[in-house]
């Protein structure tokens, strides 16, 4: 499109978008969604430069990351079952440990899942608007 006004627009509003995903990624691991729709605000912020710019620029500068998104995010996801499945408790039961810094900290294996869920939901996204991008009836 090569909007100046979305241009401009663009720098300010993809670090908004990148801070509101990773908050909706924290506040939403203990509940369902964060992961889901902290992805999807995280390739919107990369959208909204396709709509600012150009699609067919987006398309050949993020399509080897999205791939590596969708992978690093699937990885994440089959990890966190790992902890469950080496104690012989329930499948995708909860492990957590603790960090020794101060404030106890705590990382678990729901965070582990919905990191990795962020990250696929992320790539897919992102891999269905390139290959949207790279139609001819979009073009």
């Amino acid at each position: 499109m090569n909007s100046v006004i979305l241009q401009l627009a663009y720098r300010y509003i993809r670090f908004i978008f990148f801070v509101f995903a990773f908050i909706i990624l924290m506040r939403g691991h203990n509940y369902p969604g964060g992961g889901f729709i902290g992805g999807l605000l995280a390739a919107l912020a990369i959208v909204y430069k396709g709509f600012a710019y150009s699609l067919e620029s987006v398309g050949s500068q993020t399509e080897r990351s999205a791939q590596w998104l969708l992978g690093m995010g699937l990885s994440a996801i089959f990890m966190s079952f790992i902890p469950s499945l080496i104690t012989g408790k329930s499948f995708m039961t909860g492990h957590w440990i603790r960090l020794p810094f101060p404030g106890d900290i705590k990382l678990g294996t729901p965070l582990l899942f919905d990191v990795g869920v962020f990250l696929a939901v992320a790539g897919v996204t992102l891999l269905f608007l390139i290959s949207l991008s790279k139609s001819e009836a979009w073009k």
